[in-house]
């Protein structure tokens, strides 16, 4: 069977890859792949990813096939954004997990979240995680429902519930840049 036919296939493919590659380019001078590190980067990027393609991607789309009256928007409601949104939340709180994790393991988690010399960068990083963690789970996904009709709710509510998802989702676009910033100055040793 060919391995790439499946999702769970390719990701194990992935995995293999990763590993043979680190056995190959191990220098055997201490140098370790940090798993929790090397998912956080992974989820981080499912969740990152997600969050583009929300507001890149699928709501300009909607926006227009609902100018054009085709049945599209209709399509990406019922199919294709609660999928979406499951792999986007818990993409979140994995890579809250895995990046607290981390901290902890570099010994910086009190530091990080305390603005402390050497690791006021990161911090930043994982602050600004935090909020966008707490709109997915408080903001975004509670009036996605709504919308997506998971949970019932009045035209009026309906009407509230986009506002406040979209301009959490868009909040959430805005936070990342500093987010990311934050999470690579650190891992590249910049002095800020």
């Amino acid at each position: 069977m060919n391995p790439f036919k499946t999702l769970t296939g390719t990701v194990i493919i992935g995995f293999a890859l990763a590993l043979i590659a680190t056995a190959l380019l191990s220098t055997g001078h201490g140098n370790h792949i940090e798993w929790t590190v090397w998912i956080h980067v992974i989820v981080g990027i499912m969740w990152v990813g997600l969050l583009y393609y929300f507001n890149f991607v699928q709501m300009p789309a909607v926006g227009a096939a609902l100018a054009d009256g085709t049945p599209g928007p209709a399509a990406i409601n019922k199919y294709v954004a609660p999928r979406a949104l499951l792999f986007f939340r818990w993409a979140a709180v994995l890579t809250w997990v895995t990046g607290a994790a981390a901290l902890a393991k570099m010994g910086i988690l009190h530091d990080a979240f305390a603005f402390k010399e050497g690791a006021r960068v990161i911090g930043m990083g994982a602050w600004l995680g935090t909020i966008m963690l707490f709109n997915v789970w408080v903001l975004i996904w509670p009036n996605q429902k709504k919308l997506l009709g998971i949970v019932p709710a009045t035209d009026e509510q309906k009407a509230k519930a986009k506002s406040i998802a979209f301009i959490a989702s868009r909040l959430n676009v805005a936070l990342s840049i500093p987010m990311l910033l934050g999470m690579t100055a650190h891992a590249h040793g910049l002095p800020f």
